[in-house]
């Protein structure tokens, strides 16, 4: 074992890494696989370490944040599984596909309103976070209010991320919170119970005990925030990927059967989310480094799901060899409770782009701007549409 000084391997805010992450992991990936840096702690880039991490939940702890606990996904087992089997009520695919008229309805109608003569279009804001923003208010049956706020939010967001200013970041998270308390008070005041899923949430009991309020805020944090920017991010690299793979975007426009398999192949090559976070709660060995107790640790999906050793060439799309060892929706307990509410979107946005144009191609006078860590994808991708 080597005693690993916590001396920085690199750095993930650097000019390099924030212009090209993907390349940046793949690096890393081969030279240092195991890395310390101040800003995140000790990052994980191989396939098996990464899976080693999330399948070891009494090694690596989810409770990264003692102040701001993610329920469920920030816990850990025993607490961890009583409040996942409660969220994972509201993901039963008979359920979520109830939803896919009304997400097609959204789509198409997002669709149909690009301009189809090919002149240069902004895609992110035009589509895909409008398109993320109005199927989570639609599931959740929120007003449109929230759309609006969530919208200025993340623009917020984006400026404290890039400014790396942390208090800014607090900021922007607790007058989030102040939205979504405010959506619930609206709720509480209605005169006659429902069963939306906002209803039956606010109705929900651990062990006889109703959930507090903090984690009602935490449940749909997680299912706005945290599902607004991974599906945001996952509709504009899809975007992205066929634009620059013509003939897989063609095939796929006269088969739209394929696209579940292409959706996840194609973000397992470009992940939309970049990495989640875990603590050490012993002393342990990881990669040929000695990690202490106590030890922040950020799993890289971003890299995991590109190691040579488990796909060969990472960038050759091999939908059906690779799906087994896909780990875009996570792996061991903590896996995503939302993916079949996932996959229905991007399978219906897709569809419904494909199904809207004869072609969608890049800009080659406007390059696109990749999202700063930690999010991902492109905070602007434009595009040419023809139909």
């Amino acid at each position: 074992m080597v005693s690993a000084k916590q001396t920085d391997d690199w750095d993930p805010r650097g000019p390099g890494a924030l212009a090209d992450p993907t390349q940046a992991y793949d690096a890393m990936r081969g030279t240092c696989p195991v890395a310390h840096s101040e800003y995140l702690g000790w990052s994980v880039f191989r396939h098996s370490d990464v899976v080693a991490v999330v399948e070891d939940h009494a090694s690596y702890s989810s409770r990264v944040s003692a102040r701001h606990p993610a329920v469920p996904n920030g816990y850990d087992p025993p607490q961890h599984g009583r409040y996942r089997d409660l969220v994972d009520h509201y993901f039963h695919p008979d359920d979520v596909n109830t939803f896919e008229p009304l997400f097609s309805s959204i789509a198409s109608e997002l669709a149909a309103e690009l301009p189809g003569d090919g002149s240069e279009i902004e895609f992110i804001d035009r589509f895909a976070l409008t398109y993320a923003l109005q199927t989570q208010r639609a599931w959740l049956g929120w007003p449109d209010y929230f759309a609006v706020a969530l919208r200025e939010w993340v623009t917020r967001q984006h400026s404290a991320t890039l400014s790396g200013d942390r208090q800014a970041l607090a900021d922007v998270a607790r007058d989030f919170d102040g939205v979504v308390s405010r959506v619930l008070a609206e709720w509480r005041a209605r005169p006659s119970p429902a069963d939306d899923i906002t209803s039956r949430l606010l109705r929900e009991q651990i062990d006889g005990v109703p959930l507090s309020d903090d984690e009602i805020v935490s449940i749909l944090r997680n299912w706005t925030v945290g599902e607004l920017a991974t599906m945001s991010a996952s509709v504009g690299i899809l975007v992205d990927y066929l634009a620059r793979h013509p003939q897989l975007q063609e095939r796929l426009r006269h088969a739209p059967e394929d696209l579940p398999a292409a959706i996840d192949e194609i973000l397992r090559i470009h992940a939309p989310l970049s990495s989640n976070r875990r603590v050490t709660t012993r002393a342990v060995e990881l990669g040929g480094r000695y990690i202490d107790a106590g030890e922040r640790i950020t799993i890289s999906w971003a890299s995991a799901n590109r190691d040579e050793a488990v796909f060969g060439d990472p960038d050759e799309y091999r939908p059906h060899e690779n799906a087994p060892h896909n780990l875009l929706y996570g792996r061991g307990i903590h896996d995503c409770p939302g993916a079949p509410l996932a996959r229905l979107e991007l399978r219906v946005a897709i569809a419904e782009l494909l199904a809207a144009t004869r072609q969608i191609a890049l800009s080659l006078d406007t390059p696109p701007v990749v999202a700063a860590y930690p999010a991902s994808g492109f905070r602007t991708l434009p595009v040419h549409i023809f139909r």
